[in-house]
């Protein structure tokens, strides 16, 4: 894994993009699968603002790595934040962006997500491929909707599953490990003195690391990069 820690959200922000745009310029098309949350907030808000016009939007195919089952108007969809923050701000082709409709019946949607997969993205021994697959983690070290009470799903042979909030009891659509770690690469996006415990445990391999569903994000390519501010890193030795 690689560790890059910068001063603050916003830096961390700036740097991620940068790194986005090398990926996409260097490639003729790209599948990339979203997160939710503030950190990639801040991400979208740089590239509708700086990037906007540095970046070849037509490449680029948007995905989600999960979705509350909510409306795509809810307050807490993933989709819905992305449009106001980045996809209203950018020119690229409706066909281009592949959402999990948290509306549908979450099962159903799993199943169909799961084939749009199959069906939209190249296939690498037998395995969907995303070309950047972007996370963050939660406070009790979740990734993804993957939760540390339902960790089995991590381990699925399905490409997404329905996850269920360990608090709200909020169902969510979910890729599982099977497509995180045959990504091309994985970024996990991590920010926030509330992350710092997490960090340490999972990146330094502390006992009882494994309990945590970020801690199986270990891409067979070995490109796995995590994208820190000095809050989040501050207790990695």
């Amino acid at each position: 894994m690689e560790l890059n820690v910068y001063t603050d959200k916003k830096t961390v922000a700036l740097e991620f993009s940068k790194f986005l745009a090398k990926i996409i310029k260097e490639r003729d098309k790209v599948h990339i699968a979203l997160s939710g949350g503030s950190t990639p907030k801040i991400v979208f808000d740089v590239l509708a603002s700086s990037f906007k016009d540095k970046i070849d939007w037509a490449k680029v195919h948007f995905y989600w790595g999960d979705e509350r089952c909510v409306p795509p108007t809810g307050a807490e969809s993933n989709y819905r934040m992305t449009v106001a923050h980045l996809l209203s701000k950018i020119e690229l082709p409706e066909t281009n962006i592949h959402r999990i409709k948290g509306e549908n019946d979450p099962n159903e949607e799993a199943l169909r997500y799961s084939k749009l997969l199959d069906e939209k993205l190249p296939h690498v021994d037998g395995i969907p491929q995303f070309d950047l697959v972007i996370l963050g983690m939660g406070d009790d070290g979740h990734t993804a909707s993957i939760f540390p009470h339902e960790i089995q799903l991590w381990d699925s042979d399905m490409n997404c599953e329905v996850a269920i909030h360990p608090d709200s009891g909020q169902r969510r659509v979910t890729i599982t490990g099977k497509i995180i770690n045959h990504a091309k690469t994985v970024a996990l996006l991590v920010t926030g003195a509330g992350k710092s415990e997490k960090v340490r445990i999972i990146t330094q391999r502390e006992s009882g690391y494994e309990a945590y569903p970020a801690s199986l994000v270990n891409p067979s390519s070995n490109e796995l990069l995590w994208f820190l501010d000095e809050d989040a890193a501050s207790e990695i030795s």
